[in-house]
């Protein structure tokens, strides 16, 4: 009889937080690292795929969410780009 694997492996590394380890905050000035964080739909990425600490992924979505406002983010690509 077969057993469960368990869904976590033992030797998973766990990717370390880009703000932390550099030592700098998320800005919504800095957009070339906001797009980094942004997938190609518009969305901003989970911090399960990017690494990011919980206290930084709530500045980086509140940061991301200002430069939309203020157009240096789009909200959504143009529908030319989009694949369907």
């Amino acid at each position: 009889m077969k057993t469960k694997r368990s869904r976590v492996t033992k030797n998973r590394r766990f990717k370390k937080c880009p703000f932390c380890s550099q030592k700098k905050e998320p800005y919504y000035l800095d957009v070339e690292t906001l797009k980094k964080f942004v997938s190609l739909q518009g969305k901003i990425l989970p911090r399960t795929l990017t690494g990011v600490c919980a206290k930084h992924q709530r500045r980086l979505s509140r940061e991301i969410k200002r430069a939309r406002m203020l157009a240096l983010l789009p909200f959504t690509h143009p529908r030319s780009y989009r694949m369907r």
